[in-house]
């Protein structure tokens, strides 16, 4: 379904148990809904879920221009006033867990608990260039000049070997997402500097991340877990940045029963 907000049309599907708690989940760069599909059985059977494509994926609009965080954390409460729902448990990899926090500081009120994954709440300014970098090359070449350097980042060598087919359907994801909403959505990441508030976060907070992920380290989890009082903190092993899919039953085992207690 579409639901317009924010001067945007964002497209969504809700599945799962009816009148059962609410999970968002969130998405990374570059991806889009289809992203959660390993962990998307097991949720339904417990919640209702609500999968959505980011501004500038997927099927939702993609305006141009620079998108910011505080535009992205809009269009996520839009959807939630248009489905009626007062509070939901956030899920939100990298870009999706960068929305998550900014929900957390700025909406306590609707997030019932939290799970960061893969995510950071600061971009240094060490790594300006290489933003800007990826930005002039999908500006100049489309996003077909970052598909496999990403991949690379996003998946450990030995998965990228093993799994060619899963392979192919991220590829297709990044492929397929306009060169606007990228650059859009680059802008308001390398504009991240949520770190220093992170302290007033009072929810339940989960924070995952691979153990091989360095687009956003185990040091930036560390950071994050330092600063939220009551986090807890898992390093998923043998996993790089998409860890919800390289280790799908280690990233939905934990996800469940913490979305449970």
């Amino acid at each position: 379904m579409k639901i317009e907000t924010n001067g945007i049309q964002v497209n969504c599907e809700l599945s799962g148990k009816e009148k059962a708690p609410v999970v968002a989940l969130s998405h990374s760069l570059a991806c889009s809904m289809m992203m959660w599909r390993p962990q998307l059985d097991l949720l339904e059977r417990h919640f209702q879920v609500l999968r959505f494509d980011t501004r500038g994926h997927g099927g939702s609009d993609a305006p141009a221009g620079s998108y910011t965080l505080e535009q992205l954390v809009d269009d996520a409460i839009g959807i939630l006033d248009a489905l009626d729902f007062d509070r939901v448990y956030w899920v939100g990899l990298s870009m999706g867990g960068m929305i998550g926090q900014g929900l957390a500081l700025d909406h306590p009120d609707r997030i019932e608990r939290l799970v960061l994954a893969d995510t950071a709440a600061i971009i240094p300014d060490e790594a300006q260039p290489i933003w800007q970098e990826r930005l002039d090359a999908v500006q100049s070449e489309g996003m077909q000049a970052v598909a496999q350097s990403t991949l690379e980042r996003w998946f450990t060598p030995n998965y990228l070997k093993q799994n060619p087919s899963e392979i192919d359907q991220i590829r297709h994801q990044i492929l397929a997402t306009p060169v606007a909403g990228y650059v859009g959505c680059s802008e308001a990441i390398r504009r991240l500097n949520y770190l220093n508030r992170l302290s007033a976060i009072q929810k339940p907070t989960l924070i995952m991340v691979g153990a091989d992920d360095y687009s956003t380290p185990v040091a930036a989890s560390e950071a994050m877990h330092a600063q939220i009082k009551g986090s807890k903190l898992v390093v998923i092993p043998d996993a790089a940045h998409l860890s919800n899919i390289e280790q799908a039953q280690f990233f939905t085992d934990h996800l469940i029963a913490f979305l449970k207690l």
